[in-house]
């Protein structure tokens, strides 16, 4: 499901940056690292995807502490990153200061809702969802 969902986040996000030989994308993992088992290993497999498919090399940082977040989006910013996707809520101030920073970069992130900047894109699961479809196929496992 994540892979999907990366190649369609960078699919919207690339619809505002044009998608030519500048297209540099980066992506800041969260604490656990891209072989955490969760969201984090499951951008980790759409960005090797996307990376396969287009030939378009990733940026990518693995926080290990939460002071680093903050800096690793505004290296990547600095290293010429032209979308910077922050993997998980807890990157929500670290991304909405770093984006005040570059108004002519893009970024993404997951799983949050309530911030605003126009050269910002938030996505969000609907998480209830999958938990109604799970108890459907229960109820008919029963």
């Amino acid at each position: 499901m994540l892979n999907k969902f990366l190649g369609a986040a960078i699919a919207l996000t690339m619809s505002t940056t044009a998608f030519a030989a500048d297209f540099k994308p980066a992506v800041i993992y969260d604490m656990g690292g891209k072989f955490d088992k969760s969201f984090n290993e499951g951008v980790w497999n759409g960005v090797q995807k996307f990376t396969a498919e287009s030939g378009v090399e990733v940026m990518e940082f693995e926080v290990t502490n939460e002071t680093q977040r903050e800096q690793a989006m505004r290296r990547m910013a600095e290293r010429g990153a032209t979308v910077i996707l922050g993997v998980g809520f807890a990157q929500a101030d670290a991304i909405s200061k770093v984006a005040a920073e570059y108004p002519d970069r893009q970024f993404s992130i997951i799983d949050v809702g309530w911030l605003d900047a126009p050269n910002l894109r938030q996505y969000v699961f609907k998480e209830h969802e999958g938990s109604y479809i799970v108890g459907v196929a229960a109820a008919k496992a029963s």
